[in-house]
């Protein structure tokens, strides 16, 4: 939708005096409120000025058109609100008769622009609500077009890099809201259309955007901090678990394991020794079937299910 409209819409000159009924002043020119019927059948309502539109006033354009805010020697300037036949409307700052500062734009299909103009176009920081999508455009603008370093805000993700004409180009990334981003690139390609016309060939070209990626940033999922654990109680049988590669650190085991027995000197009954060296052989062997099993499932801490295995002395 263009924003272009006003350009069409001319207010009568200063010369155009038409029908007036208002005050003057000593010289007869219109000064102070005043209402006026000029001879294109546009109507003024508001201040004049030495026989000038000036200060807070109404023009009513015969095409439905209107603008209603501030004049300086007859033409829109300070804050103004201008409704467009079609419906659409701008409301925000002029300079000289054109749209110039900062001001809003409401577009007949609900897409806005809310940012700075320039001479009448959009320029310099802006926003563009596509209202069909639900998508934004937050970044700069040269003579009405995207242009600049911006992102493109979807509803789960976003696209933040430079722009050139309203199209993405070089490096930048997608960022989406599940947490992981694609770095990338995008290249401008040019896409031949041949037509002919009177027997000559002729080729338009096309410039599309294509994007390229060159890496991604997964997501990194969160993991529960597990509790650090506690020293072993007395006669716990502690291993270390073999490396990656199978080695282990048999010192330390010897040394746990004399611990335990002399642990279990006082303590072991007659007649129990069969049970507990059967027991004890039970154990080792199921140490040694989680330990290669975990090993072919590429787990190598081991430490903590062994500790959980281990039993008190009887």
């Amino acid at each position: 939708m263009s924003d272009l409209g006003s350009e069409e819409l001319e207010e009568e000159g200063e010369n155009d005096l038409g029908e007036y009924d208002g005050e003057r002043n000593e010289a007869g020119e219109r000064h102070g409120h005043g209402k006026a019927r000029l001879p294109n059948g546009d109507t003024y309502e508001g201040s004049y000025q030495h026989g000038k539109r000036h200060g807070q006033g109404i023009y009513k354009f015969k095409s439905g058109a209107r603008y209603i805010g501030e004049y300086v020697k007859n033409k829109k300037h300070g804050h103004g609100t201008f409704i467009y036949p079609d419906g659409s409307r701008y409301e925000g700052e002029w300079a000289d008769d054109q749209r110039h500062g900062y001001g809003v734009y409401y577009y007949v299909n609900n897409d806005t622009y809310t940012g700075e103009w320039f001479a009448h176009q959009r320029h310099g920081q802006g926003t563009y609500f596509y209202a069909e999508t639900g998508s934004k455009y937050v970044g700069t603008w040269v003579n009405g077009q995207q242009e600049g370093m911006a992102e493109l805000i979807h509803l789960n993700h976003r696209y933040q890099g430079k722009f050139l004409n309203k199209n993405p180009v070089g490096p930048g990334k997608y960022v989406f809201d599940i947490g992981c981003e694609q770095h990338g690139e995008y290249r401008l390609t040019d896409v031949e259309r041949g037509e002919e016309e009177e027997e000559e060939e002729v080729t338009l070209m096309t410039v599309v955007p294509k994007w390229k990626a060159t890496s991604i940033t997964e997501l990194a999922l969160w993991t529960p901090t597990l509790p650090e654990e506690q020293p072993p109680a007395d006669g716990t049988i502690q291993e270390e678990a073999p490396g990656p590669e199978g080695g282990g650190e048999p010192a330390e085991d010897d040394q746990a394991l004399a611990d335990l027995s002399e642990g279990e000197a006082d303590l072991t009954r007659p007649g129990e020794d069969d049970e507990d060296a059967t027991r004890e052989e039970g154990r080792e062997e199921g140490r040694e079937e989680l330990r290669y099993g975990a090993i072919d499932q590429g787990n190598v801490n081991f430490e903590e299910e062994e500790s959980k295995q281990g039993e008190q002395p009887a």
